[in-house]
Formats: C-alpha cells, sequence, structure tokens
C-alpha cells in the first residue's frame, strides 16, 4: 500500500536488464563488440520512449532518476538564460522547491502560487503571474502525495501563447496518464523508472528541440552533451521496458485500481472524524491520502507495519523529517490534522482480499490511538 514511494521491479523488466548486467557489460562510448553492443541497447531503448512520448529520440535525455532530471529541468533553463522568474506552486514535491530555493539564492526570481483546497492551481493564476522576465513555469503532473491530477494541458496552451518554457514533472502520472508530449504542449518533462515497476536510480528528460539548456553535469558529453556519465545500459533498457508495459496496461490498470481504491476510501471515511485529502474525482486512480483527527500518523504507520500493512504518512523523500507535510498545510489543514494524514498507494500487486485485511484493522488502530490520546475526538 506504498507504491508511491516506489515499486516492485516487474520480472519481465529484470529479464531485459539481466543480460547487460553480465556478459552485455561494455561501455557504449567504446568501439568494440561489447561497446557497440551496449550503445545499440541504449539507442533502441531511446527509441521505444520517443516513440512512446510522441517525439524525437534526440529529445530524450537519460539521468540518474526524477530528481536529476528535475534540477535539470530547471537549472538548466535558468542557467541558460542566466536570468528571470520562474513559475511553480506549492504542492511540488521538494526536488521542484528546493531546485527553486536554490535559484532564489542565486538572483533568479521565483513566484510560489497557492492552491485550492483540492490541492488544483488555476491556470489563470499561472497567467497573471507571467512577465517579461519569465523563463519557466514548472507545474507537476501529479502530486506525489495526494494524487490530485493538475491540468497541465491547459497551463502549457497558456506559456505557448506567452512564449515561456513549461516543464512539468511527471513522475507519479506515467503509469495511468497520456504521455504524448505534443498534445501535451509541454517543453520539458520528468519521469523516472522506480515509480512504474522498473529499477531506481535511472530517469528521462524529455526536452523539446530547440529547448535553451545549459548542462549541470559536465564530463564526456554523452547524452547530446546535455548530461554527461558513463550511461546506466542496464537501468535504461529497464526503464524502456517497465514505461512500454506500464502505457500499454495503463487503462486496464487505472480502472482495476481506482474501483479498489474508492472501495477503500469510502469505508475509511465511515471512521469517525475522517477527510479525504486531495481531488475527489482528478486524482490518480492508486491514491487515497486520508487524515484521522486525534491520531499521529507515524504511529499509525507503526501499527499499520506490524500487521504487514505498509503505508505512508505522505513523500517518502521527507518521511524521516518531523514537520508537517508542505502538500497538506498548502491545501488548508491544520498541522495537526496534518500530522495525522495516511497516504495508501496501490499497486499492481494489490487485491480485493489487501484491501479487505486493512480495512478489517485500521479502524480498531485508530480506534486504539485515540483512546490513548489526550485530545478528544
Amino acid at each position: 500500500m506504498d507504491n508511491a514511494a516506489t515499486t516492485q521491479i516487474r520480472k519481465e523488466v529484470l529479464a531485459s536488464m539481466e543480460p547487460y548486467l553480465s556478459e552485455r557489460y561494455g561501455n557504449p562510448s567504446s568501439m568494440h563488440k561489447l561497446g557497440l553492443e551496449a550503445n545499440s541497447a541504449v539507442s533502441e531503448s531511446r527509441e521505444k520512449i520517443a516513440n512512446i512520448l510522441n517525439c524525437g529520440a534526440s529529445e530524450i535525455i537519460f539521468t540518474s532518476g526524477g530528481t536529476e532530471s528535475v534540477n535539470l529541468a530547471i537549472k538548466g533553463v535558468a542557467f541558460a538564460h542566466k536570468k528571470g522568474q520562474i513559475i511553480t506552486q506549492k504542492t511540488e514535491h521538494h526536488a521542484v522547491l528546493h531546485a527553486c530555493e536554490w535559484l532564489e539564492k542565486n538572483g533568479f526570481k521565483v513566484t510560489y502560487l497557492d492552491v485550492d483546497k483540492s490541492g488544483l492551481v488555476n491556470p489563470l493564476d499561472v497567467e497573471s503571474a507571467i512577465r517579461k522576465d519569465t523563463i519557466l513555469v514548472t507545474i507537476m503532473y501529479a502530486n506525489n502525495e495526494i494524487g490530485t491530477i493538475q491540468p497541465i494541458k491547459e497551463i502549457a496552451e497558456i506559456c505557448k501563447k506567452r512564449k515561456v518554457l513549461f516543464h512539468t514533472d511527471a513522475c507519479q502520472a506515467a503509469g495511468y496518464l497520456d504521455l504524448d508530449v505534443k498534445s501535451l504542449s509541454v517543453d520539458l518533462l520528468t519521469l523516472n523508472g522506480s515509480k512504474i515497476y522498473g529499477p531506481k536510480g535511472i530517469g528521462i528528460l524529455y526536452v523539446k528541440k530547440g529547448t535553451k539548456i545549459t548542462p549541470i553535469l559536465h564530463g564526456g558529453g554523452q547524452e547530446f552533451g546535455i548530461r554527461s556519465g558513463t550511461e546506466n545500459v542496464p537501468s535504461i533498457v529497464g526503464l524502456a521496458k517497465a514505461l512500454e508495459l506500464a502505457q500499454k496496461e495503463k487503462d486496464s490498470e487505472g480502472k482495476k485500481l481506482a474501483k479498489l481504491r474508492d472501495k477503500l476510501i469510502a469505508e475509511l471515511l465511515k471512521i469517525p472524524n475522517s477527510q479525504l485529502n486531495g481531488h475527489a474525482t482528478k486524482r490518480l486512480p492508486n491514491n487515497a491520502n486520508m487524515s484521522f483527527y486525534g491520531v499521529e500518523g507515524e504511529s499509525v504507520i507503526l501499527m499499520l507495519n506490524e500487521k504487514g500493512i505498509f503505508a505512508s504518512t505522505g513523500s517518502a523523500c521527507s518521511a524521516k523529517s518531523i514537520e508537517a507535510s508542505h502538500v497538506l498545510l498548502a491545501i488548508g489543514l491544520s498541522h495537526e490534522l496534518a500530522h495525522g494524514s495516511i497516504r495508501f498507494s496501490l499497486g499492481r500487486q494489490t487485491r480485493e482480499k489487501d484491501i479487505s485485511h486493512v480495512l478489517q484493522v485500521f479502524p480498531k488502530i485508530i480506534s486504539d490511538l485515540r483512546g490513548m490520546s489526550p485530545v478528544k475526538t
């Protein structure tokens, strides 16, 4: 029940990677047989991903994951322009927010837009925030904590009209939503492997042809001179396979998970003093983020763990922080309610029996914790 944090690698993906972890171990830059085999594998994977995204192969840049791709997109555009304003919104992943904060300390201007109580950013707010010196708008496709899906196509069209670059972090969206970059009208798009049953430590950044971007890593000039470093061939092959399978199955998988999610939400809302966080309908099919008055999320997670249920209090990237989720605070929750939030994120392996198990043990966990709390609900 924690598949937003990471996913189990698929057997088909692992099988596709195995040869490049052993006998086909060559460096893609080498000119001998092993190198040429590796180079061919990278090229074929790039073509597969480009076909899925409906773009050119040279527009796909391989990175070490979502965080690097986000940083390359935001800092790369910023460095290329040397100055200007960046627009984002308050519920972005920390990779976006911290990159923007760093740029603020280095002379760039950043505007952080508010969201409504469901986590949606208003496209009109984006348009109003654009200035003559705006160089980039970066709005995530779907939120990693509350699952809210943003109107990025509408925002992208506004940016296009105003001649401003648009980047979207699509890491959580990849297994469930459309990734056609032409249809979405995006200039830059981030994906990674660990959210789609692929390997960790691999990601891509789509960079539309003609987009000005400066490398943030320097070395041998791999990835068309945009991202230096020896290519991670096994993971590149695995990412391509995982993305291929995810996009092929996204409609059927989304339908299955949405049904399980809706059952889970409906039953958990029967617990007194509980609420759903995020948009009721414009949300990822696998996401159920809920808050329960009078409990601490960390205590709930520990008790769920004892029952063999693995969930999260928010983003795994900040799970060790004692601060309340910036996402939940941004949508208007109190610190108390934000601390009492639980994120269930379903996956390919989630079955009806798993939902039933959660529903069997969860109400008692909440009841027991509330019984120990000095705060009455």
